[in-house]
């Protein structure tokens, strides 16, 4: 039995202020015991969220990583062991905003999942596709090829501890969710896929759907046979909604 897992990506949104505020609205929240929470502030903000939380259930996660464990010379990164060290246990890796955005390649991304597992963290593996994939026909193909390249380089293994959050890019902070049935399509999809090399790792595999998620749209889609969660953004910050999918998730 899987345990279904939200998580919330609060992306480049924070100061010391709100922070401290959305911290004591998630510590007065009763999560459902089954279900699984982590919330990803950005990197500024971990060192205050792990201590605002230290006496909870939820978990803290990083949003990015650097590509090797061990600290050294990169300027502006932060290695997995630092992240360990500041209290994350899991990390968002090939989020559509860094591979769209800042042109991170699928090397840099099985670089970073590698970097994680090393130092002990928990990757969350982000895949999806643009509007213009999914208008032509490309979903399965953009999605398939995306969970291949980790796959191929680190072996099928490697997702036994791990996360795979599937993100529709056209449906990110547009307000425009996937249907039920478009999301369960392709979870299962990449169910399938991972079952091809190792069926056991597939039945244990959580997918998170991730793309708008909303209070209202939760109960649909965590109702669907192969969604295990959600990887929330914008409702996410406002700590009642974050709440009310989590109770959906527990449902």
């Amino acid at each position: 039995m899987r345990r279904p897992l939200v998580a919330g990506n609060w992306k480049m949104h924070g100061t010391r202020a709100s922070v401290a505020e959305l911290i004591e609205e998630l510590r007065q929240l009763e999560f459902p015991a089954e279900v699984e929470v982590a919330v990803f502030p950005g990197s500024l903000h971990i060192a205050q969220v792990v201590a605002g939380l230290a006496a909870g259930a939820v978990k803290v996660g990083a949003q990015n990583c650097a590509v090797q464990a061990e600290q050294g010379a990169l300027t502006g990164e932060l290695a997995t062991s630092q992240l360990v060290d500041a209290g994350c246990e899991l990390v968002l890796v090939g989020h559509s905003e860094r591979r769209l955005i800042l042109g991170e390649s699928d090397e840099a991304v099985i670089r970073k999942f590698a970097a994680a597992q090393v130092a002990g963290l928990v990757p969350v593996l982000c895949l999806g596709e643009t509007r213009e994939q999914r208008e032509a026909g490309a979903t399965l193909d953009v999605v398939g090829a995306q969970l291949a390249a980790v796959i191929d380089a680190l072996g099928v293994e490697s997702l036994a501890k791990a996360v795979v959050a599937y993100e529709p890019v056209w449906a990110i902070g547009t307000g425009l969710t996937a249907t039920p049935e478009q999301a369960q399509q392709v979870h299962a999809a990449i169910r399938a896929q991972v079952a091809q090399a190792d069926a056991e790792v597939a039945s244990g595999l959580r997918i998170l759907y991730g793309g708008s998620v909303k209070a209202a749209s939760a109960a649909e889609l965590f109702g669907m046979q192969d969604i295990d969660g959600g990887l929330v953004g914008g409702a996410s910050l406002n700590a009642d909604e974050f709440g009310a999918i989590c109770r959906a998730a527990g449902n």
